[in-house]
């Protein structure tokens, strides 16, 4: 029999496991000796993580929550180290499957890897190059010790290759975040200011903010605010807040009627926002991935991405920065100038599927 424990450490991470979950079932009821024992690290408090959330994914609740959220990330990394290693003694594995690049992902791996348990990584390979962000030191500790890599792109697999894995361990496989996405997208639903604010598809944009290097700067933060509304014609600016950036924005008196500060969405209302944009204007990861499926117009502010396939097939430009970059794409974007996504090999919403074949092959 095939035990798997599946970590999830933040609310994105469920996204991409609720798909693998799904195919275990799917396993399961064709007769294939697999079970899973599902563990939340608790490292992301998240309030909007209900059973009802667990419900929309149609997933159960976790088997076991770690609670290891707060502290400093050497404090979260250790504390989800000594509750994991507690978990895997009292319910012994076959394979610990992690995903994506939080600290939980780490964490769990090393702990799993000391424990002579297997691991295996969805979303292995990808790269931005950045080692001032947390998340890139996460993948490369991760990817160094991976028994199994299941990778979302040919550029995450040739990054795997030049670290000297072998193509035996690599499994091109696609995006669990994109199988949920295909799956929940009939179930998209408008979040209340949609009707407060009367707006209309194509008649808004979306904002997300949340990375230390756009939002801890002050000056810079409200340098890039200025300059998207300068630039955003008429549209209202639906802006759902991360509570770190709150904090941030209350000091610095940012205000304008079209700029509208939300509290954090639902997956489901968050998306619709997105499916029915003009554009979307982020720093985010995960959202560069769903606009690019929805053929919304995205526009990244970061200096580098570990989603490059974002930006030669999908809808995403790399804005950078530098708020005095964004009013050429503002325009480019008015003028009706922007490109058109195109099909991202494997992002079909099969990849749970196909990585379930795997594990019971």
């Amino acid at each position: 029999m095939k035990k798997i424990t599946i970590i999830a450490g933040a609310r994105p991470n469920f996204m991409k496991i609720a798909p693998i979950i799904h195919a275990i079932h799917e396993a399961q009821s064709q007769g294939k000796d697999i079970t899973y024992r599902l563990v939340h690290t608790g490292q992301h408090y998240d309030k909007k993580m209900s059973g009802n959330f667990f419900k929309q994914l149609e997933i159960p609740e976790p088997h076991s929550n770690l609670e290891a959220g707060g502290g400093t990330q050497a404090a979260q990394t250790a504390n989800i180290m000594l509750r994991f290693e507690q978990e895997l003694l009292a319910h012994p594995t076959d394979l610990v499957l992690v995903v994506g690049d939080v600290t939980s992902t780490m964490a769990c791996s090393i702990t799993a890897k000391k424990l002579n348990i297997k691991v295996a990584h969805v979303e292995a390979g990808i790269r931005s190059g950045d080692l001032s962000m947390p998340e890139e030191i996460n993948r490369m500790l991760t990817d160094a010790i991976t028994d199994i890599f299941f990778t979302t792109s040919e550029l995450a697999n040739s990054n795997l290759r030049q670290a000297g894995v072998p193509d035996s361990r690599i499994h091109f496989v696609g995006n669990t975040m994109i199988d949920t996405l295909l799956k929940q997208r009939p179930n998209f639903k408008p979040p209340p200011i949609w009707g407060e604010l009367g707006l209309a598809r194509e008649k808004y944009i979306v904002l997300t903010l949340h990375r230390p290097a756009n939002v801890d700067e002050e000056s810079q933060l409200k340098a890039m605010l200025e300059q998207i509304i300068a630039h955003t014609e008429n549209l209202p600016l639906v802006f759902p807040v991360h509570p770190r950036t709150a904090k941030i924005l209350e000091g610095l008196q940012v205000q304008d009627d079209r700029l509208h500060m939300i509290e954090p969405l639902s997956y489901l209302e968050f998306n619709y926002l997105v499916e029915n944009a003009k554009a979307v204007i982020t720093d985010s990861g995960g959202i560069t991935e769903e606009a690019s499926i929805m053929n919304v117009p995205c526009l990244t502010l970061r200096d580098n991405t570990e989603r490059p396939e974002t930006i030669t097939l999908g809808t995403n430009e790399l804005v950078g920065t530098n708020p005095d970059n964004m009013k050429p794409y503002l325009q480019k974007l008015f003028a009706g100038n922007w490109k058109q996504t195109q099909t991202i090999p494997m992002w079909d919403g099969q990849t749970a599927k196909r990585i379930i074949k795997v594990l019971t092959s």
